[in-house]
């Protein structure tokens, strides 16, 4: 992991937990972070509740002056308008949030959404002013075929190719394999460096190296604390996407604080 990305730890909190259980969860969180004098300038931690629970998370952070961030797990392509049930990036900005998930796999498999969706999502959260955690990774098909790899840097490429230098550089990319999401099955840490490194490689030659530098790639599929520290020793892994695990404060807080030490010792 380069010096000069910060690691990133977020929490994905999918269709849980309900706007009184997400407050008690970042109270107990940012207790557990305190006490281990956790240090949020060498890794930042991110919660990304449900549209429900947006606005209780924001008035917990701003009233006790928490550093824990948070986003959104989808947004609309468009700023206002009759689109029942959609919810704009600047409703978004306008509580807070720093980040917001596109194309996440499991958005993916039950509201499909083409490329082109994909690319106006990303351009709506950085016109609002927030950065898009690109969802990208092969499902298991992809991977008996052993053209994981190539499936993985595509979905970047596809998105990518449409942005200019300093959108992409805002750009943070989830690395994903379909496979282990929710299996208890991981990439092995040879396997997420490859697919981080061929990403990386990708934005350098579509962009520059300034940019694929600048850009943060984490690495998702059923993290958890046993497997965290060995993941991120890898040079182009920056932080983590978590699922499972982030419903659980003590063992969530165990993966930022793992993530914090690895950092200090590169």
């Amino acid at each position: 992991m380069a010096s000069v990305r910060t690691p990133l730890v977020v929490g994905n909190w999918k269709m849980n937990f309900d706007h009184l259980e997400a407050t008690y969860f970042v109270q107990k969180l940012a207790w557990l972070l305190r006490d281990a004098h956790f240090d949020y300038k060498r890794c930042e931690v991110a919660l990304m509740p449900s549209f429900t629970s947006l606005r209780s998370v924001q008035v917990l952070v701003d009233a006790d002056r928490l550093n824990i961030k948070y986003g959104a797990q989808n947004v609309s392509v468009t700023n206002q308008g009759a689109f029942t049930g959609d919810v704009s990036a600047d409703m978004l900005a306008r509580l807070g949030c720093s980040y917001v998930l596109i194309g996440h796999s499991e958005r993916r498999k039950y509201h499909p959404v083409d490329d082109a969706n994909i690319v106006d999502q990303v351009r709506a959260v950085l016109t609002a002013g927030m950065r898009p955690i690109l969802c990208v990774g092969e499902g298991l098909e992809e991977r008996r075929e052993g053209i994981e790899l190539e499936y993985a840097v595509s979905q970047v490429h596809d998105v990518t190719r449409d942005l200019s230098d300093d959108q992409a550089s805002q750009l943070i990319v989830a690395y994903e394999p379909v496979w282990a999401i929710g299996t208890g099955m991981v990439a092995t840490p040879s396997s997420a460096q490859d697919a981080a490194k061929a990403i990386r490689e990708d934005l350098a030659q579509t962009f520059n190296n300034h940019v694929a530098q600048a850009v943060r790639i984490l690495y998702g599929g059923s993290v958890s604390s046993k497997n965290a520290v060995e993941t991120l020793d890898q040079n182009d892994v920056d932080g983590f996407l978590v699922g499972g695990a982030a419903l659980d404060a003590d063992e969530f807080s165990l993966i930022c604080r793992l993530a914090q030490k690895t950092y200090e010792g590169r």
